[in-house]
């Protein structure tokens, strides 16, 4: 199934066990919980998915764990995130005999890229298969931004056709538009400032707690884009103090923690990242904890 880049895209998490080995059972039943929810694709081995801890071969088995569990219902998207352009190549090809319907690209990771460098490495990667690309642009988190005149050079390439905006500037999306116009999905990667994306014309929303708040994180989606300004912020209000826990070095770990909460994951993280621990641990669980006691009734959308 072709991703449209419309709606919402769980990044969803890796599921561990205890002994850092991968629980592709509760990493199925998520996914399982995300589809019910009403989301509009998924997207696996992502930042949030611990993609860097991750072995070939394993996100190969989370590939076919996940298309297992989708069956077709929604388009898979796997994030590619190689240091070199050869593997990065080799790993799109593998990724797309095996059934992927599309990627979310990052600029090469551990190098600080110019843009000509930039430029190559996208291209080739891109134009290894016939698959669709979203761009991933998160210069505070990888060293490498792509520049709107970087935009307009990729959008000559047609396997480019949406693009990630984790810039965490608002301001930078109307720039875009401007700029660019609708030549590319824009989908807002940044959980705290979805809704502002949104509102000012993103086309969907790259989520991260949804992995724990799926059901919630749909209804504002669909809200805003019914119109239904009011209570879209009533929701996101109750739920801002958890999508803070989306911008953070330890993301993973408090995303980790909110699936726990609400039955949807475990907290294993894999190494050197650890699980949450004394203040830092009490405080994300008060935010949770807080949170679950005045969890809103949804409306119909």
């Amino acid at each position: 199934m072709r991703p449209t880049w419309i709606g919402v895209y769980p990044a969803v998490t890796t599921k561990f066990h205890e002994d850092q080995s991968l629980d592709l059972e509760l990493f199925a039943f998520n996914i399982e919980k995300q589809i019910e929810a009403g989301v509009h694709g998924i997207i696996i081995n992502g930042s949030l998915g611990e993609n860097g801890t991750l072995s070939t071969e394993e996100k190969y088995q989370l590939l076919e764990t996940a298309k297992e569990a989708i069956k077709g219902r929604v388009p898979l998207v796997i994030c590619i995130a190689e240091c070199t352009t050869v593997n990065a190549i080799n790993f799109a090809k593998e990724t797309a005999m095996r059934g992927v319907d599309g990627f979310m690209l990052l600029p090469p990771m551990r190098y600080h890229a110019d843009e000509r460098e930039i430029l190559t490495y996208l291209n080739k990667v891109a134009d290894a298969t016939e698959l669709p690309v979203m761009l991933y642009n998160n210069p505070l988190a990888y060293g490498n931004k792509i520049t709107i005149p970087m935009f307009k050079e990729l959008a000559k390439n047609a396997k480019f056709e949406a693009m990630k905006e984790s810039t965490g500037d608002i301001r930078y999306m109307t720039d875009i538009l401007n700029e660019l116009g609708d030549r590319y999905k824009i989908m807002s990667g940044v959980d705290d400032l979805a809704m502002e994306s949104l509102v000012m014309g993103a086309d969907g929303w790259v989520a991260g707690l949804v992995d724990a708040f799926p059901r919630e994180t749909v209804v504002i989606y669909e809200l805003v884009k019914q119109g239904r300004l009011e209570e879209a912020r009533s929701i996101y209000r109750w739920f801002y103090p958890l999508l803070h826990l989306d911008v953070s070095t330890k993301f993973a770990q408090n995303i980790k923690l909110a699936e726990v909460a609400t039955g949807l994951g475990s907290e294993w993280v894999r190494e050197p990242r650890m699980p949450l621990a004394g203040e830092e641990r009490a405080f994300v669980l008060s935010v949770i904890e807080e949170s679950l006691k005045t969890r809103p009734v949804l409306p119909k959308i």
